[in-house]
Order: structure tokens, then C-alpha cells, then sequence
């Protein structure tokens, strides 16, 4: 295991690429929002007619469907519910997906069993923010950075790391102050751990660091 911080990350890397995000939902919404923001060229794939449809076009964002989405990407971010992920991935983006593209996912579930087998070609990474979507968002709109782990499953490029990086500090981490949240958390902490509420005087220890917007962990 590894820690990274955001100094570790090269933003470049993802504003290079295009970015579909599959999904529109608590997280779908998040990444793709803070990518926006963030300068990155990001699609949403969704179903024609669904309910987030107009929603995400609301917002501002490029909105296409699935397989349309995931043809012109070169980075593909599944953020559906993990039980929709494997049938989706089977009919829209599979037969889409472009050879050398990244496929990306916030939760382990549909590699480690097998309800996904991507092709040989491409990369395949996790990038999960340990955090409900809205908070991902509201934190990043407040200029700070939420925890993250990363994974690597499969480099064929040899960068996938370092794509991922680049991903997480697009949708960590948005200019400003970006010590601000923490410091303002810290003031916090130390205020109920010296009136003793709860768990929080035995757990608290030393207040957050500094420069803690984006801690990645990956094997």
C-alpha cells in the first residue's frame, strides 16, 4: 500500500483525454461535475428518455447515449449501480469501447467477481472517493479534496497509474485554499475532543494535516 497526495498527481494527463462517465447518479453526477469544473472534456452516458437525461444537460454537461458517449472516449467511468454495471457494459460499451482506452470503476465488485472481463487492451483502474457523492461535490465547491483509494487492475499502457491520479485530482481538488476545509474541520475537532463528546476524545489525535485534500491508496 502507497499513499499519494495531490503533489503526486499530473492534472494534465486527464485534460488531455475525453472522459465518458456512464451514469448519472450519486456519484455519476460528482465526477462528473468536478471534471467539468476542473477543465476536463467529459460526456455523460446515459439512456435516452431516463430521468437524468435532462438533468445532466441541465447542469451544463455534454450529454449523449451510452454507446455514443464511449465511442469518442478515451477514458470510460462506469457509475452505475453495481448490479446494472455487467449488462451495460456487455450491450453499450464493450462492442464501443475503443482499443487503448481506460475503463475505470468506483467500486471493486464487478472485476473481482467476474461479472466484468474487459478486453485485453484496454487499462482498468478503480478510482473510489471514500465519501457520498454530494459530499465529493460540495467538498470540491468548497476547494477542498475528498480520500480516495486507487487501484490498478490491468496496465497495458503503462500509465495507468498515473491516469488515475490525474482523474482523482480533477474530481478532488479545485484551486483556492485549499488547506481551508481542513483547517476549519480541525478547529472543530479540537473543540468537541476538550468538551469530551462521545467516541470523539478517544479517537481524535493531532488534528488533519495540511495538504490532506486527496490521500490515494493503491497496492
Amino acid at each position: 500500500m502507497k499513499i499519494y497526495y495531490d503533489k503526486d498527481a499530473d492534472l494534465s494527463l486527464i485534460k488531455g483525454k475525453n472522459v465518458a462517465i456512464v451514469g448519472y447518479g450519486s456519484q455519476g453526477h460528482a465526477h462528473a461535475l468536478n471534471l467539468n469544473d476542473s477543465g476536463v472534456k467529459v460526456t455523460v452516458g446515459l439512456r435516452k428518455g431516463g430521468a437524468s437525461w435532462d438533468k445532466a444537460g441541465k447542469a451544463g454537461l455534454n450529454v449523449k447515449a451510452i454507446s455514443e458517449a464511449v465511442k469518442g472516449a478515451d477514458f470510460v467511468m462506469m457509475l452505475m449501480p453495481d448490479e446494472h454495471i455487467a449488462a451495460v457494459y456487455k450491450t453499450e460499451v464493450e462492442p464501443n469501447i475503443r482499443k487503448g482506452t481506460t475503463l475505470g470503476f468506483a467500486h471493486g465488485f464487478n472485476i473481482h467477481y467476474g461479472q466484468v472481463v474487459p478486453r485485453e487492451d484496454l487499462d482498468v483502474v478503480m478510482i473510489a472517493p471514500k465519501a457520498p457523492g454530494h459530499t465529493v461535490r460540495s467538498t470540491y465547491a468548497q476547494g477542498g479534496g475528498t480520500p480516495m483509494l486507487i487501484a490498478v487492475y490491468r496496465d497495458e499502457s503503462k500509465k495507468a497509474r498515473d491516469l488515475a491520479l490525474s482523474y482523482a485530482a480533477a474530481i478532488g481538488l479545485q484551486g483556492g485554499d485549499r488547506n481551508r476545509p481542513l483547517r476549519r474541520a480541525d478547529r472543530a475537532l479540537r473543540r468537541l475532543r476538550r468538551a469530551g463528546k462521545g467516541r470523539i476524545r478517544g479517537a481524535y489525535r493531532g488534528g488533519l494535516r495540511a495538504g490532506n485534500g486527496l490521500l490515494r491508496v493503491s497496492p
